[in-house]
This record gives structure tokens, sequence and C-alpha cells, in this order.
């Protein structure tokens, strides 16, 4: 117990040095930085596939197509199994010959606590911000065929994952990249792309998995507490402290972690987010109207709706990360006899994620109308999306923004020690597990530096490394699809014919 709680103190120590340089400089030295990778990023990365103005970019594309062709490829896989995953969820089939370092619940928690996070809170706002309500309808659709993906990419993680000497599993999408392709001759090309995947893994838990969950949430707590206003470093430095007593655990203390925080938080989120929407009953109707009109609205131009659009499912892949390959990591540990068990339950997460949180979110915020009204412009323009969805909470009753600002820490803190561990994973992929050390310490320093940065350069940073990950990602999908399809057809055959045993 002491040694542990003398390697976080020092873990945290050596977050506070390494963040010193910056800090002495000014906090311009942090802007700057985002500033030069993101430039890299966007011209490395990102294209337009649209003539003209339009902007539709390359990796929006690939992964909405993705989600599509894999929606049709497995006859809606995402409606007609939800009802048989949820079974498996709630332990029906569950045997003692499972092999896992966790349950499908836990594992399943667990990939929640990364999605169910600041992409609900924060994500949503700054969708309405920058697309307008519309955008709403879009990143419900997204997540309807994000549902599909999630299957797809999950049943992968557990048929190619591996166990080592220790017992404990690994998987992700590195390796059905690296061994799957291998099995259809391509063995140098899956390499290539294992390792392009873990190196933008590892950069998107610095970004999208820590800086902006770090940054989002603290301008929400300093609505609250004035104090992280004058010395936002402390907010970094107890974030640090708190994670890095949970990550030194390793993937069963982060799934118990999980287990307990994830229900909770979309708990107290849920109750009230319907506490708000039941207190402005009458004007639900407007709100829809709003929403409905601005996500197929041509008033403004077809570049407008397109725009509209790739904020949905730009912000829609933030929030579940369907398709992604991230939430492989953790669904790989899962104990389930079959793979396509585990990938069923998946399809829960951009279900709960998107479709359920993220609506609720949206209609907090058009029903209060703060994302249009003039004395919230300094946050919609510094994309505070966090501290704009306080607001809106606060609009109705004004203690309701500080149960928002818990929501906050709880969701980025959950996300954060989730995307710790998919970032562990792929860190020990190409360096080994002696290494992990480093990256731990990486870690906490990113939860420092992110409060010394502008949110509107986190945001970017961490969009552009997130929808990367998909990219090689998708093209393992595209290649293994096949024996995906061949372990649902065996799967539903023993299903139809009564084999499997319940509880």
């Amino acid at each position: 117990m002491f040694s542990r709680i003398s390697t976080v103190f020092s873990l945290c120590l050596l977050t506070i040095t390494c963040a010193t340089p910056a800090i002495a400089a000014d906090t311009s030295f942090v802007d700057n930085m985002f500033n030069t990778m993101n430039d890299y990023l966007i011209t490395i990365l990102f294209f337009n596939v649209l003539p003209g103005d339009v902007e539709f970019p390359f990796i929006v594309a690939w992964l909405s197509a993705g989600a599509i062709y894999m929606t049709f490829r497995f006859g809606f896989i995402n409606l007609r199994m939800i009802g048989h995953a949820f079974d498996v969820i709630r332990g029906k089939y569950q045997a003692p010959e499972d092999k896992g370092e966790v349950t499908p619940f836990q594992a399943l928690t667990t990939a929640l606590s990364a999605t169910v996070g600041l992409g609900n809170i924060a994500g949503v706002a700054i969708a309405i911000i920058i697309g307008g309500p519309g955008a709403i309808i879009w990143m419900m659709i997204a997540g309807f065929f994000g549902m599909s993906s999630k299957f797809t990419e999950v049943t992968l993680g557990q048929l190619y994952r591996q166990t080592r000497p220790d017992g404990r599993l690994m998987g992700g999408a590195m390796y059905y990249l690296s061994e799957g392709l291998a099995e259809k001759g391509l063995k140098g090309m899956g390499k290539v792309l294992a390792v392009f995947f873990t190196f933008l893994c590892v950069a998107a838990s610095l970004g999208g998995g820590n800086a902006f969950q770090v940054s989002q949430a603290m301008g929400a707590v300093q609505g609250e507490i004035s104090f992280f206003n004058d010395y936002p470093i402390l907010f970094g430095i107890i974030m640090a402290t708190l994670v890095g007593f949970v990550i030194i655990g390793g993937i069963k203390r982060i799934a118990h972690a999980a287990e307990a925080i994830v229900p909770t938080m979309v708990l107290i989120y849920v109750v009230t987010c319907l506490w708000i929407i039941l207190s402005n009953i009458a004007a639900i109707p407007d709100a829809f109207a709003v929403i409905w009109h601005g996500a197929f609205s041509l008033d403004a131009g077809l570049g407008a709706l397109v725009g509209v659009i790739v904020q949905g499912f730009k912000r829609a892949a933030f929030s579940s990360e369907a398709g992604i390959g991230s939430a492989v990591i953790a669904h790989s540990t899962a104990a389930v006899k079959y793979p396509i068990r585990q990938g069923m339950v998946a399809l829960y997460e951009p279900f709960i994620d998107t479709i359920i949180i993220c609506t609720m979110t949206a209609l907090v915020i058009v029903v209060t109308g703060v994302y249009n009204a003039p004395e919230h412009t300094a946050l919609v323009e510094a994309k505070q999306g966090a501290a704009l969805t306080s607001v809106a909470f606060g609009s109705v009753v004004p203690w309701f923004s500080s149960i928002l600002s818990l929501s906050v820490v709880l969701f980025a803190f959950s996300t954060m020690i989730s995307w710790s561990y998919y970032g562990e994973r792929c860190w020990t992929y190409m360096f080994g597990e002696k290494f992990t050390m480093v990256y731990k310490i990486t870690f906490l320093s990113f939860i420092v530096l992110a409060t010394l940065g502008s949110a509107d350069n986190i945001l970017l940073f961490s969009d552009l490394l997130l929808l990367a990950m998909a990219l090689p990602n998708f093209i393992g999908l595209y290649i293994l699809q096949d024996k995906v399809g061949t372990a649902l057809k065996d799967y539903l055959a023993k299903l139809k014919n009564g084999e499997f045993e319940t509880k």
C-alpha cells in the first residue's frame, strides 16, 4: 500500500518537474507546441474529398462509409441482435470455462468509461456551436451505423487476442492487423499498419484521451471554483494524482473503477438531463423542429448542409470511437467463449453513448437556448463545450451547474483511466513491458500540460489523432470481414439450434 502511494507521489513529482519549463516560459509554449503538431497532422492526414468549397475531410468520409458498409454487410446486426446482446451482458450465457480477465459487463463499462465522457458533454455542445443544432441528428445517424463498426472490430479483437506467459490477455487492433493480414499473405503490410495504429493510439491517448478531457473539465470547474482560474496547474496536479492511483493497478483495477463509476455517473447525468427537459417540456416540440430543420436545411447552401453532416459524424466518432479501434483493447480482455458474443455486447457502446446520452445533452442545450445567447459568446468562440453545457444546466436551477461540474470531472476521470490503458498497451506493443512506466509518466505529465493550453488548439489536436486511427483500423476490417462473417454464421446457427446453455 505504502509503496503504491510513494509511486503515485513520485510520478506526480515527475509530472510537475516535466511541466516546469512550460510554466516558466509562458503558456504560449504549450499553444505553440499544439499548433505545430496540428499543422503537420492536417497536412499529412486530412484533405478534402469533394470539389469546390464544400469541405468533407477524407478521414470523416472513410469512417462514415465503413460504418455504413459494415451495417449492410452483416445484415443490420445493430438491430436484430440487440436483444441477444443484452442477455449476454446480464450473464445469461456465462460459463465457468469462459477465459478472460474481466466479465463482459466490466469490459463494456471500461470501454464506456472511455467513450461516455466529455464527448457527450463538451462534444455535443461543440457540434452545436460549429454545425448548429442539426448536427445532432447526424450524430445519432452516425452512432447507429457505428454500432456495426464496433461489433466488427471487437469481434476481431477477441479472435486475435493473445495470452501472455503470465496469463494476461493482450488484444487490440494492432494484433488483428499484424496477425490477421499475415494470414492473408500481407505480413509486411499488416506490420506497418499495426505500428502506425499503435503510434496514433499512443498519441491520441495523450490528446483526446487526456489533454482534451482535462481542458474541458477544468473549464467547467473554473465556473464553480474561481481558485482554479488563478492556479489552473493545481487542477492538473490533482487530476494527475487521482489518475495515477488507478492506472498503476492495470486493467483489473481500471475495470473495477469503471464498473463502479460509469453506472453512477450515467445515472446522475441522465436523471439531471431528464429533470431539465421535463422542466422545459413545452419547448420540446420547438427544439425538435429546430434540430430537424438544421439537419436537412439548404437555406444556407449545400456547403453549409455538408458542414452540419461532417460535424455530426466527426463528433460522433469522437464520442463513441466506433471504427477507431481503441475500445477493442478493453473488450479483448473479456471472458467469453465465443468472440462474436463480445462483439454483440459492444453494440451497446454507441447506442448508450451517442444515441441516448448525446441526444439528451443536445435537448438540454437547445431547449435552454444557451448556444445562441449573446451573453455566452465568449464560451462559444473559445469552444468551451463543457462550460456551455454547465451554463445550460445552471439556467434551470443554479445548483445544477455544480452537479454537472461533478459529472464532468467524473466523466473526464473515467475516460482518462481507460485511455491510459489503451495507450499503455500500444506503447507496450512497440517498446515492451519494461518501458510502461515511461508511458505512464508521459501520460500524467500531459494532464498538467493540458491546463496550460487553449481549448481550441487541444480540440483540433484531439480530433486529428483520434479520427486518423480509423485509417489503418478500417483497412483491417475490410480485409478481415469474411473472418467475422464466418464466425457470425456459425454462432447464429448454434443459437438457432439451441446449443447454448443458459442460466
